[in-house]
C-alpha cells in the first residue's frame, strides 16, 4: 500500500518481473479491505499515507492475519539521531514488521527483502506470492 502511484507502479513492475503476483492499494483502508478478503503471502506498507497511516494499518492487518509478513517502507528519515527526528522504520519493525526499506531503495534490496520474508514465512520457492504492493 502506497499513496504514490509512481511508487506503486515501480514496485509492481519489479515484483512481477521477478515472477510474483501483485495487487496494489493506494491507501491503508483499501489495503486493509484487500487483506481481509484475499489471501496474500506478503504486504508492503508505506508508513505515511493519508487517512489511515501505516502504523494503524499494520495494527489492523495483524488483528486479522497475525502471521502475514509485512515489509514497511518510508521516505522519512531513517536516522535515530535526536536532531533528525524519530526512526519510524525501526519503530515499525518493533511493532511487528518483518523488514523495512528506506525510500528510495535499490531494486536488489527490494527483491532481497521479499525473498527473505517469504523464506522465513515458509513461502519460498513454493509459489509466487500475492502482495499488496507498498512501493517506495
Amino acid at each position: 500500500m502506497d499513496d504514490d502511484a509512481a511508487v506503486q507502479v515501480t514496485v509492481r513492475l519489479l515484483l512481477e518481473r521477478a515472477g510474483h503476483s501483485v495487487v496494489t492499494a493506494d491507501n491503508g483502508r483499501k489495503g486493509l479491505a484487500l487483506c481481509q478478503t484475499s489471501d496474500f503471502d506478503l504486504v508492503f506498507l508505506d508508513i505515511f499515507m493519508p487517512g489511515m497511516d501505516g502504523f494503524e494499518t499494520m495494527r489492523m492487518v495483524r488483528q486479522h492475519r497475525p502471521l502475514l509478513p509485512i515489509i514497511v517502507i518510508s521516505g522519512q528519515s531513517a536516522s535515530s539521531e535526536a536532531d533528525k527526528g524519530p526512526d519510524f522504520l525501526t519503530m515499525a519493525t518493533k511493532l511487528g514488521a518483518v523488514s523495512s526499506l528506506h525510500k528510495p531503495f535499490r531494486p536488489a534490496d527490494l527483491l532481497a527483502a521479499v525473498t527473505t520474508c517469504l523464506d522465513a514465512a515458509g513461502h519460498g520457492a513454493q509459489r509466487p506470492p500475492g502482495g499488496v504492493a507498498s512501493a517506495p
